[in-house]
């Protein structure tokens, strides 16, 4: 079979090739040696090969791209105006081949590749932070995605491969995930500073009895609704619930305005709103906040693994 022209264009960020017979790399490398050692001799040793057959190979991939790109004769081998064009771009494509087999080979242990998480708005304030600057530091070649979003977009996005983790809260029921609770934490009154020295300085619930408070609500946080609705109901204190609110920073605006009080996961105590006071809440139990991460069982992201290696030793290491 005669072989087609090859033809080819690189650019700074396009390569761009169109080929009906493609040359080889093994053409490419053995045409690069020789040009940068101006010598058959020297380029055979540096490949660790004899001359005749890189020789062939110099002449095969000249028959493919259709000129010449060495001048020969008996004393000695420079490049023509076409070889010396050429030379750049396939000394490029080589370099580009070995980094391709090399990111290849790092995405394949897991060294490498793409990593998306998606997290609730309070576990940006205590876990995330950590995690990340673990999974940085023991996989510096993995790209993280962080995605906040609340707990039941977190399992339509495992559902649709849209986030490798969710870091959410339970419960988690679907049969294509996998969940393991991971962390457990204590939940804080956040109080209007003007009216902070009403309060115990460590309250009980019961201290909440008949006062103004802001509760999460049933749709929009309907886990934070159950855990202190059950809290409340199960230490016989009927507060004065005066709103209903789905996220955090909202509620802590509220609080801020002096339009009541409000149970917060601790986490969200780093978040410094002027005129708001946290005071440590005594349950039963002590940390009745739960997290969990879930996956999907076929995840087959190799660096998947080593982020739940990550996971697991930073929540050691806080514990």
């Amino acid at each position: 079979m005669h072989p087609e022209q090859f033809i080819f264009k690189i650019t700074d960020d396009l390569i761009d090739i169109r080929f009906e017979s493609m040359f080889e790399l093994s053409q490419l490398r053995c045409f690069v040696a020789v040009a940068e050692e101006l010598h058959f001799g020297r380029a055979a040793e540096r490949l660790h090969m004899t001359q005749p057959p890189l020789s062939r190979q110099v002449r095969l991939l000249e028959h493919q791209v259709g000129t010449e790109l060495l001048e020969r004769n008996s004393r000695s081998v420079r490049l023509t105006a076409a070889g010396r064009s050429f030379l750049p771009d396939a000394a490029r494509l080589l370099r580009l081949a070995e980094e391709a087999a090399a990111t290849a080979r790092r995405v394949a242990t897991g060294a490498a590749g793409s990593l998306a998480i998606g997290f609730t708005a309070s576990v940006g304030y205590g876990l995330l932070p950590s995690l990340v600057s673990a999974v940085r530091a023991a996989s510096p070649g993995v790209r993280l995605t962080l995605k906040e979003m609340v707990s039941g977009a977190q399992l339509e996005a495992l559902d649709a491969r849209q986030i490798d983790m969710g870091l959410l809260r339970p419960p988690v029921e679907h049969g294509e995930l996998a969940a393991e609770p991971c962390a457990q934490e204590a939940l804080v009154l956040a109080v209007p500073e003007a009216t902070a020295a009403d309060w115990p300085q460590r309250p009980a619930l019961r201290d909440c009895e008949g006062r103004p408070l802001l509760m999460y609500s049933p749709y929009e946080a309907r886990y934070f609704h159950q855990l202190v609705s059950g809290l409340f109901e199960r230490a016989g204190v009927l507060p004065d619930i005066v709103e209903y609110v789905s996220q955090i920073h909202s509620m802590l605006a509220l609080v801020r305005a002096g339009i009541g009080a409000a149970l917060i996961p601790a986490a969200a105590s780093m978040l410094h709103f002027e005129g708001v006071v946290y005071l440590p809440v005594r349950t039963t139990p002590a940390k009745p906040v739960e997290l969990w991460f879930a996956y999907r069982k076929d995840n087959d992201n190799p660096a998947f693994n080593a982020l739940k290696d990550v996971l697991r030793g930073t929540l050691a290491a806080g514990r």
